[in-house]
């Protein structure tokens, strides 16, 4: 009998994760989400345990042990089916095996009624073109979840964040996926201002009560930007009507909004409570390296070659332009129609488009904010005003608790230029950092320090800074 993560069951989980892959039994994203992290505790010809790491996990293998059981005779040459069990890493000392959550496909009659229909989901909205990182993994990871088992695992789904962070690339994805997946299931996705406005067609047209019945008959409703449904009186009421009744149906509701529930002025407190009660998760401004990812992604959606822009070009953007995807998209585009109407032709060699047309198309666009008064005296607050605005951050983040990596990138640049040009002492800048002890910032201002000589990006940054300091 095999315990552990040997070599012998790693090798094993492997293949099948490729098997699982190469025949469309399981999507790549819901093996990259839910299996990647699971493991063979125990494979002999009697009985596979398979360890998951967190609840999700375990009900989403779950549902394929009767596919595992095949698998297994295919690959390993074994006779007959084997037991399979799947449990959680922390219940494996108590080995009780979960049980098996099945989809259920409800079919209903969609009724057929002008002006009810659902906004149109844009079909390139998808997991697989969403670019993932620390900044928006645990976003994507519920709502990938939520779109494998609709009305299962959290409802509602509540993605906050400010604007063009990829909330409604999220709930479109949500619902491409669970169309593709569960087609007789009926999707709805709305604006909240267009729901309000449907609601009252529906009042003066008196298809109201018509209106809450094709609204209860969705499998999946998403629903953006909730936050304008404030003070909506009316569209309050109705809209909880349909939502208790797709909630006790266990119909999955996945909502964005700019903001968390608690934090909606105008909202009526019993949804709040209710949109409090499933799952919230943010999404915060992407750090370089998925800014950079992203960049990537859109240059090759414009159908030219990545290596036609420097790499140093692409960096400069991601730093200078990371406060939400639209900003990044807009710099792109920028550089992109200078390049081709206005740079001159010998400073992009080879029809690669340089560093220098990079800066030049975009100089108008990294100026100061007007916040920053020519000759006022750095201060501690300065410094970190200055950073987050840099950043497209808050200063409460910067000073925060938070740990995404491009929040904890401008803390420690703070940090150090609190240090490095005011010459405070560990303990005081600590206090500043929501009482951080000196060692935390010492630790900082030697990240800062090594990064100086290795990163050129980081060092432009910094020099950037540095003269809106001074400015």
């Amino acid at each position: 009998m095999n315990h552990g993560k040997d070599q012998y069951l790693i090798t094993c989980w492997d293949r099948i994760l490729q098997y699982l892959v190469t025949n469309h039994i399981v999507e790549p994203e819901i093996v990259d989400g839910f299996y990647r992290d699971a493991y063979l505790y125990e494979f002999n010809e009697q009985k596979a345990i398979i360890a998951c790491p967190n609840i999700i996990a375990t009900q989403i293998v779950s549902e394929e042990k009767q596919t595992f059981q095949s698998i297994f005779m295919e690959l390993f040459g074994f006779d007959n089916p084997i037991e399979v069990e799947v449990t959680r890493i922390s219940e494996l000392r108590s080995r009780k095996p979960k049980p098996v959550v099945q989809p259920v496909d409800t079919v209903v009659q969609q009724p057929t009624l002008d002006g009810f229909e659902s906004m149109p989901i844009q079909p390139d909205r998808t997991f697989q073109n969403f670019v993932k990182g620390d900044c928006n993994r645990e976003s994507q990871v519920a709502a990938l979840a939520c779109a494998h088992n609709p009305g299962k695992n959290y409802n509602p789904l509540f993605i906050y964040g400010n604007s063009g962070l990829g909330k409604t690339h999220l709930l479109m994805a949500i619902g491409n996926y669970v169309k593709n997946k569960y087609p007789n299931m009926n999707v709805y996705y709305i604006e909240s201002l267009k729901f309000v406005e449907k609601v009252v067609q529906a009042i003066q047209t008196n298809q109201i009560e018509a209106f809450k019945r094709y609204m209860c008959n969705q499998d999946l409703l998403l629903i953006d930007d909730i936050q304008f449904l404030a003070g909506k009186e009316k569209s309050h009421e109705v809209f909880f009507t349909i939502y208790n009744e797709l909630v006790n149906n266990k119909k999955q509701i996945c909502i964005a909004s700019d903001r968390q529930p608690k934090d909606i002025k105008g909202l009526e407190a019993r949804l709040i409570s209710r949109f409090s009660s499933g799952l919230s998760v943010g999404i915060d401004t992407p750090e370089f390296e998925t800014s950079l990812a992203i960049l990537r992604m859109k240059v090759k959606g414009t159908g030219i070659d990545e290596s036609e822009i420097d790499d140093r070009g692409l960096a400069y953007i991601a730093s200078n332009f990371n406060s939400n995807v639209r900003d990044l998209e807009g710099a792109l585009n920028r550089v992109m129609f200078f390049a081709i109407n206005f740079a001159d032709p010998q400073d992009n060699v080879d029809g690669v488009i340089s560093f220098e047309t990079v800066c030049t198309a975009l100089k108008a666009q990294t100026s100061t904010s007007s916040t920053i008064q020519e000759g006022e005296e750095v201060t501690d607050d300065k410094i970190i005003t200055t950073v987050a605005e840099y950043y497209g951050l808050t200063k409460q983040q910067i000073v925060g608790k938070s740990r995404t990596r491009n929040i904890a990138n401008a803390r420690h640049i703070a940090i150090y230029l609190n240090r490095k040009l005011l010459d405070l002492p560990y303990v005081k800048i600590g206090d500043k950092f929501g009482g951080r002890d000196h060692s935390t910032i010492i630790s900082s201002c030697t990240k800062v320090e090594k990064l100086l000589k290795q990163d050129p990006a980081f060092t432009r940054a910094i020099n950037d800074i540095k003269k809106l300091l001074n400015s």
